[in-house]
């Protein structure tokens, strides 16, 4: 047996392993959603593009196409530097989402002035990403990182646990390695002990990395109207300082352009109409009719050349709708327990601040490093494949919920707080009249992230072994579902069950889109509008 000092010595070297890998994912997810996210946010028809892919690829259960990532990046760069290059490019694919919306939202977000003066001046492409769009998307970066370290980590365990399941694409350092020989060794005290090294690194990364960064850009978060008026004038004179404007006619969007002369000032600005082309109500009901055609012509050879897909469909309905039933109880119970969790934080609590940096540390511990502890607690318990499932949906959607209420309610204005103590509104009527209403914008979006974190987790959830995907030793599974038929397809090599599979979760995610969030949205709209 190895001895302690041994054992905490591994463990150390395997989480320097583990943080490498996440610091590199992690400045390349960075780098990618500053790319995407101002590409979004400046263009129209980007826009229209980017938003529903990232929609989408959000909440598709990545892990199930890791065996794909490690024969394509492994069959490139063979050895170690493939494996690694896989396992960072997995957890890459689980962080970049909600940094590139941060980075979407906060470019929208920007004065017009700044644009219409980049426009003026005639700044290059390249001068307004590296002195404007950046700038102004870092705080939401730097925040948006923090949740997203916690996904990574998620993800880092078990991809460094899924390579150990072929020993040509084995991950030689790595706590998810580590956790997973400890566990299936039995010995829970070494096992134990590397949670307990795990959460050191956590809380050091959270408190020298994070923490500073935060604290550095927290100045950019300023509210006030005076002071971001401030900060446009200081924008302007700079670039009157340092820029030197030739006569031309500037375009600035939306039929207007500016005509200046020498030295920068403006001589005339000029209003023109632009003629949209317009699609006639046949022109849209022929695009329907050859749509719906083109589906019903697919339909009818699949069903003549391919009949075991009807087969094969039927399994995977079956199989997606007790998946679909296990992710909304789950987020029935995080709704019992985030909502009047956050409405505490919010609207009582005096220590709001120490409990959110906790749940943030707690929120960054992954369920896959908890699961065999949870799998050896519920062991004797009836349904005990079902109550592990639940319990890692569960963790897997509940900070979502609290952090985005959290953050939304912080733009509050005061008189929300203070009209419960100003006019003495308690019990049921605060409830209606003020928490509900304040938390709803925050609670509809962690909805959103919440459910699609859940649908995720489901390949863990449902089915999960210590030796990677079909491994041998199984130590959570459930009777159906799509996690589980996506795992076992995949280690059977049933690689058309898998499409199928993955079609129809992709299909379900983009109906539930269009239909329920998009119109909740629309709504919160015109209320708060």
């Amino acid at each position: 047996m190895v001895s302690l000092p041994a054992l905490i010595g591994g463990l150390v070297l395997d989480c320097g392993a583990s943080w490498i890998r996440m610091f590199v994912a992690l400045g390349f997810s960075i780098l990618f959603s500053l790319g995407i996210g101002i590409l979004a946010a400046r263009s129209r028809r980007a826009e229209h593009v980017i938003l529903p892919v990232l929609d989408v690829l959000q909440t598709l259960p990545i892990l199930a196409f890791f065996p794909f990532v490690i024969f394509i990046i492994v069959g490139a760069f063979p050895g170690s530097l493939g494996i690694n290059g896989a396992v960072v490019f997995l957890i890459m694919t689980s962080m970049l989402w909600n940094i590139a919306f941060g980075v979407y939202e906060a470019v929208k977000a920007l004065p017009n002035q700044y644009i219409e003066v980049a426009q003026l001046y005639s700044m290059s492409r390249l001068d307004r990403i590296r002195k404007i769009f950046v700038p102004a998307a870092m705080p939401r970066v730097v925040e948006q990182s923090v949740l997203s370290w916690a996904i990574g980590l998620f993800y880092l365990v078990t991809s460094e646990i899924f390579s150990t399941g072929n020993a040509n694409y084995q991950v030689h350092y790595g706590i998810g390695v580590a956790i997973a020989n400890l566990a299936a060794s039995g010995n829970y005290q070494y096992y134990a002990i590397a949670i307990a090294v795990f959460i050191a690194f956590v809380i050091a990364t959270r408190f020298l990395f994070f923490m500073p960064l935060e604290k550095h850009f927290s100045a950019y978060n300023e509210t006030s109207g005076q002071q971001r008026r401030g900060r446009s004038i200081h924008f302007v004179m700079a670039l009157k300082r340092s820029m030197r404007m030739p006569n031309r006619i500037v375009d600035i969007g939306k039929g207007a352009r500016i005509v200046s002369k020498a030295g920068g000032a403006v001589k005339r600005v000029e209003v023109f109409s632009i003629k949209k082309p317009r699609i006639g109500k046949t022109g849209r009901t022929l695009a329907k009719a050859g749509a719906v055609s083109a589906a019903a012509v697919t339909l009818y050879a699949i069903v003549t050349f391919y009949p075991w897909v009807i087969g094969a469909e039927s399994e995977v309905i079956v199989d997606l709708a007790a998946s679909f039933a296990r992710v909304w109880v789950a987020f029935l119970a995080i709704l019992l327990v985030s909502v009047p969790l956050s409405v505490y934080l919010v609207f009582m609590s005096r220590h709001r601040g120490s409990y959110v940096l906790l749940f943030q540390v707690v929120a960054s511990i992954p369920a896959t490093v908890l699961l065999p502890a949870i799998v050896v607690e519920l062991s004797g318990a009836p349904m005990s494949g079902e109550l592990v499932a639940f319990v890692v949906f569960f963790l897997s959607g509940i900070w979502y919920v609290v952090f985005s209420i959290i953050a939304s309610t912080r733009t509050l204005p005061s008189s929300v707080f203070e009209v419960r103590s100003v006019f003495g509104v308690k019990g049921f009527a605060a409830w209606r009249r003020i928490y509900l209403k304040a938390i709803l914008p925050g609670l509809i979006t962690g909805a959103v992230t919440g459910i699609a974190a859940e649908w995720n987790a489901s390949i863990v959830a449902e089915y999960f072994t210590t030796s990677g995907i079909s491994g041998t030793n199984v130590i959570s599974s459930v009777g159906t579902g799509i996690g589980k038929l996506l795992d076992l397809s995949l280690g059977n090599g049933n690689l058309a069950l898998m499409v199928i599979a993955l079609v129809n979760l992709t299909v379900m995610i983009i109906l539930i889109n269009t239909f329920v969030w998009k119109r909740l949205y629309s709504s919160l709209a015109k209320v708060y509008g």
